[in-house]
């Protein structure tokens, strides 16, 4: 199918700028699984902790939180569900996390901090933007976790001047430890990162016993084009996807189903974690639900024979510089619609079934749909679907909303595929 119709000054646009605010808000991981979670509790939705007696109710709607980075919401049905209806995504993107003791001094002159990739960054994006630091910090004493968003320019990737290295555009080989720590402050004796860190959160350096600090673009998120039809943000990957599920939960009332959003940590590192979507903690929230529903470990089962995921995780558009880049005949471009995304090697888990499937929503939904692969000849990489299968084995596709320049500090979309995915997403929960 083809979306054609021009995007909306209205209610459209102002779905994308609600989602660029929430992107804003959510500097990293914690920051956006703690503004998922105030939206959900906003509208009725009681949180659970794993380590407690769940209590459910027919009708009810539920969150439970993992590591403070992972997400799982659920909405059940008036009556006894057929099964789970599911839409996976992640909370990371690749950045720079800060490492233990990060200040260095150089030449006496200037203060910068030692950090290490996390993630697959296209390095050079992170240069000569305004930076700053976000995360989480445990207090001393047993005193709690507490996030953090230092939220002022406060860090700098400074290039190397082109006088100085005249094979510049030539192209260059980053080195993370030599060529993309950041610029701090001019002299060690004044404030030191930690104390900046702790002035945040209205306490002393003293007080902070470990932290998970991350390098944060602080530019803000943006519509441009010539009618205004891209949306250009940190973090699209995979916060958009974020954005839609929780907007279709907030929304979406259940049919037959039990309607399930899992927001998984560490995607963007191979998803190996106690938070992440290989872990277990899917599969444990399922089989409580179960349980809370009076259904043993065969009823269980008969779930998950019913249930269908969508893994939500952006794709790749052709490329307006770089077509050859993308496969011959499956060729997604912006504003034309949802992807969904095959792999012969099972990269991705769409098949004939759940392919089929996802169209019928989108034809329900009166959305477009664009297919993706793989240009034969480039390696791709992997997504939630595939991973969390190995915990949960339910039929799935993989979906997402058409982008360049995937793992930019800095990012690109179509702002009618933003509307696109959140009416299919709100659909499919109707199912």
């Amino acid at each position: 199918m083809d979306g054609n119709d021009s995007f909306g000054k209205g209610t459209e646009r102002e779905q994308v700028r609600k989602m660029l605010a929430f992107i804003e808000k959510s500097p990293t991981c914690y920051q956006a699984v703690e503004n998922v979670g105030r939206q959900l509790e906003a509208a009725g939705y009681g949180a659970l902790q794993e380590e407690g007696q769940w209590e459910l109710s027919m009708g009810g709607k539920y969150y439970v939180t993992r590591n403070g980075s992972s997400l799982i919401a659920f909405h059940l049905p008036e009556d006894r569900p057929g099964g789970f209806h599911m839409i996976a995504s992640h909370s990371d993107s690749p950045c720079f996390k800060v490492k233990e003791n990060p200040e260095m001094t150089v030449e006496d002159a200037y203060v910068k901090l030692n950090v290490e990739k996390y993630g697959g960054s296209i390095l050079s994006t992170w240069l000569d933007r305004p930076l700053s630091v976000a995360g989480r910090v445990v207090l001393a004493g047993g005193a709690g976790i507490r996030n953090v968003a230092v939220d002022r320019d406060l860090l700098l990737i400074p290039n190397v001047a082109i006088h100085m290295n005249r094979d510049m555009n030539k192209g260059v080989e980053y080195k993370v430890q030599t060529d993309m720590l950041p610029l701090f402050a001019q002299k060690a004796d004044g404030k030191s990162f930690m104390e900046l860190v702790a002035d945040g959160l209205g306490i002393r350096p003293e007080d902070i016993s470990g932290s998970d600090l991350f390098l944060y673009n602080r530019e803000e998120g943006r519509i441009f084009g010539a009618d205004g039809e891209f949306v250009c943000a940190p973090r699209l990957d995979d916060l958009a996807c974020v954005y839609a599920s929780m907007y279709a939960m907030l929304h979406g009332k259940p049919g037959g189903y039990v309607n399930l959003m899992a927001v998984f940590d560490n995607e963007e590192v191979g998803s190996g974690t106690r938070q992440g979507a290989a872990s277990t903690f899917l599969q444990d929230t399922l089989m409580r639900i179960a349980e809370a529903l009076g259904m043993g470990g065969s009823g269980y089962c008969r779930l998950l024979a019913d249930s269908f995921m969508i893994s939500a995780d952006n794709a790749h558009a052709v490329h307006p510089n770089h077509p050859e880049k993308a496969d011959p005949t499956n060729r997604p471009y912006l504003n034309r619609g949802i992807v969904i995304k095959y792999h012969g090697g099972q990269k991705y888990t769409t098949d004939a079934v759940s392919a089929a499937a996802m169209k019928e929503i989108c034809r329900q939904a009166g959305v477009p749909w664009q297919t993706y692969a793989n240009h034969s000849d480039i390696a791709g990489g992997s997504t939630l679907g595939n991973i969390s299968a190995s915990q949960v084995s339910v039929k799935a596709v993989d979906i997402g909303l058409p982008q360049l320049a995937m793992h930019s500090a800095y990012e690109t979309a179509g702002g009618k595929d933003v509307c696109y995915m959140l009416r299919a997403m709100e659909c499919f929960y109707a199912q």
